[in-house]
């Protein structure tokens, strides 16, 4: 005889079900905030001052495993951190200098010790000095601090980066962006 055609076994084998399908939901919640909080996590480009290279509504993957091992970042990075103005939004830059080294504006061009970047990424729009949004202005040439560095938005027309606030603390970068993932026709790796 079988034990679920009684009343009482069908009760166990309903509540089995619904304790399984309970448990897989739990663990799939508890990988997926491991994955993010110790592997990486997904990204939407929200605003234009990455275009050219992301563009608005891209889907990004940042990881955060190599920063986590010890790896620091390094100029060309495309790293994800957040924002020093508020902490509930996370944005996205490439990274241009690191401690130690000393960014200068010049004729709309970016110097890092005083050599001229190669940026194809900017499609050769110029890159000015932006007003600040808090704090004093940005004093060209800036040498960029210990513990931090200097990142900016290809769009430089479009970017609110350190021209207006200053260099990031490098314990604010959450992740690398390694991979767009949307839309499909543009998938593939970051370089």
């Amino acid at each position: 005889m079988r034990t679920d055609a009684t009343p009482y076994g069908y009760r166990t084998s309903r509540l089995r079900a619904l304790l399984s399908w309970a448990g897989v939901i739990v663990a799939a919640l508890a990988i997926s905030t491991f994955f993010k909080a110790f592997i990486g996590a997904a990204h939407a480009i929200p605003s234009g001052s990455m275009e050219g290279t992301l563009q608005i509504g891209d889907r990004i993957w940042a990881e955060r495993l190599s920063y986590a091992l010890g790896d620091e970042p390094v100029a060309g990075d495309i790293v994800t951190f957040i924002d020093q103005r508020d902490p509930s939004r996370t944005l996205i830059k490439r990274v241009i200098a690191t401690e130690g080294q000393t960014v200068d504006l010049q004729d709309g061009r970016v110097l890092v010790d005083d050599q001229v970047l190669d940026e194809p990424y900017t499609d050769g729009k110029p890159t000015l000095p932006l007003k600040p949004v808090a704090g004093p202005s940005i004093a060209y040439p800036c040498t960029v601090p210990a513990g931090t560095v200097w990142v900016m938005g290809d769009n430089r027309t479009d970017s609110l980066d350190p021209r207006a606030f200053g260099p990031i603390p490098e314990d604010a970068i959450t992740g690398k962006a390694f991979m767009r993932t949307w839309p499909i026709d543009r998938f593939g790796a970051l370089g």
